[in-house]
């Protein structure tokens, strides 16, 4: 049986997309709640605002589940005709979207961590530390619209 290699680096590239951006996730998620464990010691009423906190690096291995839904069923651009332009140009997407999804989500958690930590020291920072921890997630948002119109133009 012969390997159709762009078929191949394609499937590649959604593997690396949704490795890297759940990895991501699931470090920016861990961050934000191992902070949350420790303000929770002085500040146990804040339960809620720090599980909204914690749960916001979750959102980038969204990005990386979307990122496959459209490449591989929006646009259904993985088949065994495809060129061997579209199978690099998907493991380069795959590779783009996930790495700034993880290191996004890892610094998006760093961010709610640090604002957990400032709540559970008594400060009133939820309404800022939700405005900054926003910044990070713009990159991911921006390579997940990359990858859609990268890929609406390979469908095209």
């Amino acid at each position: 049986m012969e390997i159709n290699v762009a078929v191949f680096l394609a499937y590649a590239g959604l593997a690396i997309m949704i490795g890297l951006s759940g990895i991501g996730s699931a470090i920016g998620v861990v961050m934000g709640g191992n902070a949350s464990i420790g303000a929770l010691k002085k500040e146990p009423d804040k339960f809620g605002n720090f599980m909204l906190l914690s749960a916001l690096p979750g959102t980038q291995g969204l990005y990386g589940f979307g990122g496959y839904f459209v490449i591989d069923k929006l646009f259904t651009l993985i088949n065994p005709e495809m060129t061997m332009f579209n199978g690099v140009a998907i493991l380069a997407m795959g590779l783009f979207l996930g790495f700034v999804a993880l290191v996004s989500a890892i610094q998006q958690g760093s961010v709610v961590a640090n604002g957990i930590a400032g709540i559970g020291s008594g400060h009133d920072v939820f309404g800022n530390t939700l405005i900054l921890a926003v910044f990070p997630e713009l990159y991911a948002i921006i390579a997940f619209a990359a990858t859609f119109l990268i890929s609406s133009g390979l469908a095209g």
